[in-house]
């Protein structure tokens, strides 16, 4: 469709185009011609070059948001008990080793009491070594009884460390407390615990999950039929609902090569970074994945073909009094590339901004 803008300025262009065909013979560098640019056109139009490229493809894909499986962290409690308390929300920004719950249970008195046993017995071992050291020093004890008297010391070290080993794993703090914390930095994406809720020692359910979401996943749908046209590397372009003027790009970096029984596609994975968080899981998401066809034409800005009269053409820019219309084939746009077929040369200079006045001016 020619431009509406052209009957809009064609005072312009009467103006600055032609100003120059009959003026001083120093605006004119063919007089024949009887058309030149002005110096003012001359200065505002924009040239680009004709060039062979291999020719882009889009392919259009529905998918998701997702979240980056590596930097998913789900939470268990190691002891059952009673939660007293809850320190975050669904949807929280933490910190790792941030406080998350607080779990009052007997297996961390059983632990406490394992401790006190412990220390006992340390302090006792060492007392008996420190009266058999005498006692072999002064020949009233044999050495096997004192060698006997510092294993049973290193015993009962060792069975302290373990016991302090247990605390630290299970976090445990005061007063028969396990403190549950962030074992990485993320957001909290699910929350499975309340104030006051039970936890059965048996529990195997998670009561956190944790996600990093500064990356996130793409997941897109292929159909069976567009298998061929997706390839690892390939370039993609992402946008949402929530963002419809953004596009994230990314690049696909693994292809499931299995397809759901169900719905008869398979599964691309586009990763994205995430700095702002404007991505957020389960999202719908377009997908447009960019393949190259194997076939190479001439490409130009798409912005540089101008459609009139149910044909294309293109402005061919030689000096500022030889310019041509020339009629063109286009095979495809893609993105901002037009791909021409026939009628356009490699090396061949073309006008991108202010054809269209150039156009009017040289065919109306």
């Amino acid at each position: 469709m020619k431009n509406l803008l052209i009957s809009g300025c064609m005072v312009v262009a009467a103006t600055f185009l032609f100003s120059g065909c009959q003026q001083s013979h120093g605006e004119i560098e063919k007089a024949d011609l009887g058309f030149c640019l002005s110096d003012t056109i001359s200065s505002m139009i924009k040239l680009d070059t004709a060039r062979v490229q291999e020719v882009q493809n889009e392919l259009k894909l529905s998918g998701k948001v997702a979240f980056d499986e590596q930097k998913v962290f789900k939470i268990y409690p190691l002891v059952g008990g009673n939660v007293v308390d809850v320190k975050a929300e669904l949807g929280d920004q933490v910190k790792q080793g941030q406080v998350l719950a607080v779990i009052h249970s007997s297996e961390i008195a059983d632990f406490e009491q394992q401790l006190t046993n412990a220390q006992s017995n340390l302090l006792l071992a060492d007392k008996n070594l420190s009266t058999a050291e005498d006692m072999y020093k002064s020949g009233l004890m044999s050495e096997r009884d004192y060698v006997t008297a510092q294993k049973e010391k290193s015993k009962a070290q060792a069975e302290v460390k373990r016991i302090n080993e247990i605390f630290k794993i299970y976090n445990i703090g005061k007063a028969s407390d396990y403190v549950v914390k962030a074992p990485a930095s993320g957001f909290l994406v699910e929350k499975k615990v309340n104030r006051d809720m039970q936890i059965r020692p048996d529990n195997t359910d998670n009561i956190f999950t944790i996600s990093n979401l500064n990356d996130i996943w793409i997941l897109a749908n292929v159909y069976e039929t567009d298998i061929a046209k997706v390839q690892e590397g390939y370039q993609a372009t992402v946008s949402v609902l929530s963002y419809p003027d953004k596009v994230f790009t990314g690049k696909v970096d693994k292809i499931f090569n299995v397809l759901d029984p169900d719905t008869r596609v398979m599964k691309v994975r586009i990763k994205l970074d995430n700095p702002d968080f404007a991505l957020k899981p389960e999202m719908f998401a377009n997908v447009t994945i960019h393949y190259p066809e194997d076939k190479q034409l001439i490409a130009v800005p798409a912005i540089s073909v101008i459609f009139d009269k149910n044909r294309n053409f293109i402005m061919v820019y030689r000096k500022r009094c030889d310019i041509d219309t020339r009629p063109v084939e286009l095979y495809k746009t893609v993105n901002q590339t037009a791909y021409i077929q026939t009628g356009l040369k490699p090396g061949e200079k073309v006008i991108t901004d202010y054809q269209l006045l150039v156009y009017d001016a040289l065919n109306d």
